[in-house]
């Protein structure tokens, strides 16, 4: 049996303890997109199922679309399945993201950027902190995400801000404010999504155009989950450590064992673009983060 087998059977294991979830939680989310959500850009664009539990957006030439939270949020699990453009989405990008609109501006990217027929989607992240960003990674997924829907999930926290796919991790973002690197901690954010034309940059750095012959490129998006500090002007509240808050429990603060092997393994056979290691783009002055642990 090969390595790949094995770490897949292992991630199936994984997914099945890590279905039970935590029982002490602030969920604050109903489940209904009509309810959580408003629609940001090209309400034509949007669709929404008659139980208000499952969205989706279309892209063609005349617009992409987009939706975001009613609520802003300061730390917590967010939770999203999403089923990405199928067939030939070169150009396209999907966007499932943390912000917090700002000037200087927090945010915690995921940018889906589609591909011709038959090439692996690529999952792009990203992360702002106090205005700052350049913070890209590139993963290629391991299955077709295309076929059926899959959970995306930012988890964070006063200790890191982790990137999950199915729970596996494939990122992780630690706190370091100590040593002079900067971490979203005190704005809050709103979950925004949008379906929008990105082939300028998007795929193979802007050499793939969107083909609009194979139009409208849909995404379709159901059973998010958001557990999360509602933000009400004070930012004590979501710090403290408390029932409602677990995610602030010391358990959280760092990847367990588990998620280290899955975590190493993601970056060893699906990395294909890491920041820390493009001496060339930063000059050889990497940002402080790149000399510094992830857990």
């Amino acid at each position: 049996m090969s390595d790949n087998h094995r770490i897949v059977i292992f991630i199936g294991f994984f997914l099945t303890l890590t279905s039970i979830r935590i029982t002490d939680c602030s969920v604050v989310s109903t489940g209904d997109f009509n309810k959580d959500f408003f629609v940001t850009w090209s309400p034509s664009h949007v669709n929404t199922s008659a139980d208000g539990r499952t969205r989706s957006m279309k892209l063609d030439q005349e617009s992409g679309a987009g939706f975001a939270s009613n609520q802003m949020f300061l730390f917590g699990q967010i939770d999203m399945q999403i089923k990405l453009v199928p067939g030939d989405s070169a150009g396209t990008v999907v966007a499932y993201y943390l912000t917090s609109d700002q000037p200087n501006r927090d945010e915690v990217d995921f940018e889906f950027l589609g591909n011709v027929a038959g090439k692996p989607y690529i999952i792009q992240t990203n992360m702002f902190a106090d205005g700052l960003g350049n913070r890209e990674e590139r993963v290629n997924l391991w299955f077709d995400p295309t076929k059926d829907f899959h959970t995306y999930s930012i988890l964070w926290n006063l200790h890191q801000i982790v990137f999950m796919v199915d729970w596996v991790p494939i990122r992780v973002y630690r706190n370091h404010a100590d040593k002079g690197v900067a971490f979203p901690r005190w704005q809050p954010m709103s979950i925004k999504t949008s379906l929008w034309n990105g082939d300028s940059w998007a795929t193979r750095g802007g050499k793939d155009k969107t083909d609009w012959s194979k139009g409208p490129f849909i995404a379709s998006f159901r059973n998010y989950k958001i557990d999360a500090c509602v933000w009400k002007g004070n930012a004590r509240f979501c710090r403290a450590e408390s029932p409602t808050n677990w995610w602030n429990k010391k358990k959280f603060s760092t990847l367990t064992k588990t998620q280290r092997r899955l975590f190493k393994w993601v970056r060893k056979h699906h990395m294909i673009y890491d920041y820390c290691q493009d001496k060339q783009r930063f000059q050889g002055n990497l940002p402080k983060e790149c000399s510094l642990p992830k857990y």
